[in-house]
């Protein structure tokens, strides 16, 4: 089956207001700019923002835009705020969380991995140890008062785990170095990280690709996504970015 699209408005068809959107990336390592570039102009709003570690931080420019047109709702991450205290609260999504006009869910990374990987292989939830202990038991940790639940845990091998729940974006937006027309997809060394969990967590995944090979093109033996967990192919040029300013 040929899964790729020729624009961007059919790669992100179906996106709408309220869209819950996995985006892949370790900050500037595997991040999908274009298809965020895309997301910013078709103008939809009432966003959440399902991270892995700070891919919003590592598209800066992006996310001033995100932040300047209200599109984003909420923002899941493990590193969701700018390293530099001072850098952070001039960059008007700090500002809207510091105000809360957005809310920042936070969990630590193996557990965001876990829930991507969890979602993708049909497990409704699982119990970590990860943060037992600390904060993380006690309740959700989020800039919503309201929204800071208390915690679930159970003892095993008398050890404290936290349970946690499955993250099912309706879309994911990935950035694959090579890939076919059937979705099957390989990442360039460390942009590899969070794009493969969610691509197979998402309901709906969008691959851009720098490369798009023939079916065939690609030997199975390094295939790091199949093109079973990808619906739409776009092919994008490999673009340069300045990472001073993270």
């Amino acid at each position: 089956m040929n899964k790729t699209v020729a624009g961007m408005d059919e790669a992100l068809r179906g996106i709408e207001d309220g869209a819950m959107v996995a985006i892949g990336g370790f900050f500037a390592a595997g991040v999908p700019r274009l298809l965020l570039r895309a997301l910013i102009k078709k103008g939809v709003k009432d966003l959440t923002l399902a991270c892995g570690s700070g891919p919003l931080l590592g598209a800066r420019e992006e996310l001033g835009e995100l932040a300047k047109n209200r599109q984003i709702r909420k923002v899941i991450d493990s590193y969701g705020l700018f390293r530099s205290a001072s850098k952070g609260a001039q960059h008007p999504f700090e500002q809207q969380i510091r105000a809360g006009e957005i809310e920042l869910e936070v969990y630590p990374m193996g557990t965001l991995t876990e829930k991507y990987r969890m979602a993708g292989a049909g497990i409704p939830a699982c119990y970590i140890p990860v943060g037992a202990g600390s904060m993380v038991e006690e309740r959700t940790i989020t800039n919503f008062e309201e929204n800071r639940t208390a915690r679930e845990t159970r003892v095993f091998d008398g050890k404290t785990c936290i349970l946690e729940f499955a993250l099912r974006p309706d879309f994911a937006l990935i950035h694959a170095h090579v890939g076919d027309p059937e979705g099957n997809l390989r990442y360039r060394k460390t942009a590899r990280n969070f794009n493969h969990v969610m691509a197979a967590a998402a309901r709906t995944t969008i691959a851009e690709v720098e490369q798009l090979v023939p079916v065939g093109g690609l030997d199975p033996e390094t295939v790091h996504t199949p093109g079973i967990f990808v619906q739409r192919v776009i092919e994008v040029p490999r673009i340069t970015f300045d990472i001073t300013n993270l």
